[in-house]
């Protein structure tokens, strides 16, 4: 009770809360816990609705864990999250509904939720970080044909959620993640929240000893 009670108490910042988190884990985790790396990435990715033609024109990508199955193992998930520029808001609302969505309950954070005609729920965020522009201007695209936040920039929003999935999934990326894109990672969060940098070592080192890649 005491371990619940302290994740999820809502006046710890994300940093505490990532802080004691990883504390834990660093003091039970044990090599070779997770599955093995090649039976985790197996599987086809789940088909979400293709926003390209609607969005056109518009700098986008998807978040969360639709996301981070580029980047591990894919985890059920209810809805797609998608980023955009505050800036954009306007437009994206405008597109959204002349193409059929409906909108849907507010969100907690920035941001607001459409049906899809076809019932898929999306979760539109609105961004204003300093990393949001270049983010979006370079996303990566999924077997699906999705443009998805690459990865230095989704571990910056995981980093700054520090829910326990963001940091199970930071964990699992990070430990499936080439030694070259470890470093791409380290540079940007280095760059726009370096106080957040020791934790992503211990991110990198419980990630990559539960996926057994060290």
């Amino acid at each position: 009770m005491r371990a619940i009670s302290v994740v999820t108490d809502r006046r710890l910042s994300p940093a505490q809360r990532r802080r004691w988190v990883l504390e834990m884990a660093r003091r039970r985790v044990r090599p070779g816990t997770g599955s093995l790396p090649e039976r985790l990435q197996s599987g086809t990715m789940t088909q979400w609705p293709d926003l390209r033609p609607v969005l056109e024109g518009i700098p986008w990508a998807v978040v969360g864990a639709v996301a981070a199955r580029l980047y591990m193992p894919e985890r059920a998930t209810r809805d797609l999250d998608i980023l955009i520029r505050c800036e954009d808001e306007r437009a994206v609302r405008e597109r959204l509904e002349a193409a059929g969505y409906r909108y849907g309950a507010p969100l907690a954070v920035p941001g607001f939720t459409v049906c899809s005609p076809d019932g898929a729920e999306i979760d539109v965020l609105l961004g204003d970080a300093p990393w949001v522009e270049e983010a979006l201007a370079t996303p990566r695209v999924d077997p699906t044909g999705l443009p998805v936040l690459d990865l230095p920039y989704l571990v910056l929003m995981k980093l700054e959620a520090s829910r326990l999935q963001d940091m199970a999934d930071l964990a699992r990326m990070l430990g499936l993640a080439s030694e070259t894109e470890r470093e791409r990672v380290r540079a940007v969060v280095a760059r726009y929240a370096p106080d957040a940098l020791e934790d992503l070592e211990s991110l990198i080192y419980l990630g990559m000893l539960e996926m057994e890649t060290r």
